[in-house]
C-alpha cells in the first residue's frame, strides 16, 4: 500500500460520525450509548420502592408527598459499547485491482477510527480458515496508531471458514455490540456464521466486498479457471450467454444474502472495490444505517 489507511482530511470527516447501535448493550463504563442497566442518566426508566441502603438522592420526593411512601427514580444508564471488526483475510481477498483486502482494511480503519474517537471500545480480528487472536479491546484516539498498524500487517492467504471463525469469536468475546464483518463471503457456511453472530446478541452488519472483475468479468474464448483457495479447476467457454448466466447467478446470490439479512434486521451492504472509500464510508455506510451523523 502506498496511501495511508487514514488521512487527516478523512479523519476530519469521520469526526462527525458515530457507530450506530440498534440495541442496548452492557458496557465497561459510562459513555454515550443506552445500556441495559438502570443508572443515573437523564432518561427516566421506572420507579421502585425504597430499600435500606439505597441512595437518598434518587428518592422521588414528589411521590413521597403524595403517597407517604419512598420511591426511587430509575434511569437508563448510558454506557460505552464494544465495536467489533472482523476482516476476511482468505486468499480470495487478494483478488482484484485494488485487492479486496486493501479495500476491506480501509473501511475497517475508518469505522474503527469513528469508534475510538467516540470513546467506544474496539476489538479487531482477522480470519481465513482460522481466527487470528482478537486485539485487546482499545479505547480513545491514542489507540488509532495500533489499529492502523494491525490492519496494515494483514495478509491474504488460506481458505475461508467464516462459520468456524465466527463461532470461535463469539465464544471468546463476552461483550456483544455492533459488529462489522468485511468479507467476500466465499463460504458455503455464511448463513451459519451470520446466524451465530445474531444469536449471540451482536448488532451485525455485513459488508460484502467484491472486485469489479468478479461482478463484470471480461473473458473470451475457452478457459480453465482455477479456484484460488481450493485449487479446483473448471473448463468454461466464455461465449454466447455464459457470462450472462454468470452475472445472473451472482445477482441471485446477492439477493439471497440480502433477503436473509433483511429478515433478521441485519444491514447488508454490497460494494465493489472501485468505489471511493470516503464516498462509501461517509455515504454508503450512513445510508445503510451503520454510521450516523453529518
Amino acid at each position: 500500500m502506498t496511501e495511508p489507511l487514514l488521512t487527516p482530511a478523512m479523519m476530519r470527516r469521520l469526526d462527525r460520525l458515530a457507530v450506530a447501535a440498534r440495541g442496548p448493550h452492557a458496557g465497561r463504563m459510562q459513555g454515550e450509548r443506552r445500556g441495559p442497566r438502570q443508572g443515573r442518566s437523564v432518561e427516566f426508566a421506572d420507579f421502585r420502592p425504597y430499600a435500606a441502603g439505597d441512595d437518598l438522592r434518587q428518592v422521588d420526593w414528589n411521590a413521597y408527598a403524595r403517597l407517604d411512601r419512598f420511591f426511587l427514580k430509575l434511569f437508563v444508564e448510558e454506557e460505552d459499547a464494544t465495536v467489533h471488526l472482523l476482516v476476511d483475510t482468505s486468499r480470495s481477498m487478494a483478488w482484484g485491482e485494488p485487492p479486496k483486502l486493501d479495500f476491506a482494511r480501509r473501511v475497517a480503519a475508518a469505522v474503527g477510527y469513528v469508534a475510538l474517537a467516540r470513546l467506544e471500545w474496539l476489538s479487531v480480528a482477522a480470519f481465513d480458515a482460522t481466527l487470528a487472536a482478537p486485539s485487546r479491546p482499545a479505547r480513545g484516539r491514542g489507540a488509532v496508531g495500533r489499529l492502523v498498524g494491525r490492519l496494515e500487517a494483514l495478509e491474504a492467504g488460506g481458505r475461508t471458514d467464516l462459520a468456524g471463525a465466527m463461532a470461535r469469536y463469539v465464544a471468546s468475546i463476552r461483550r456483544p455490540g455492533p459488529m462489522l464483518v468485511l468479507s467476500d463471503l466465499y463460504d458455503a457456511g455464511w448463513r451459519e456464521a451470520l446466524r451465530g453472530a445474531v444469536g449471540a446478541g451482536y448488532d451485525l452488519t455485513v459488508v460484502h466486498v467484491l472486485s469489479p472483475e468478479e461482478v463484470m468479468p471480461e473473458l473470451e474464448g475457452d478457459l480453465r479457471l482455477v479456484d484460488d483457495e481450493t485449487g479446483e479447476a473448471v473448463e468454461v467457454s466464455a461465449e454466447g450467454d455464459t457470462l450472462d448466466r454468470y452475472r445472473a447467478a451472482l445477482a441471485a446470490w446477492q439477493r439471497q444474502i440480502g433477503a436473509w439479512c433483511r429478515a433478521r434486521g441485519v444491514p447488508y451492504v454490497p460494494v465493489t472495490t472501485d468505489v471511493g472509500i470516503e464516498a462509501f464510508v461517509v455515504g454508503g455506510l450512513r445510508r445503510g444505517g451503520v454510521l450516523v451523523g453529518r
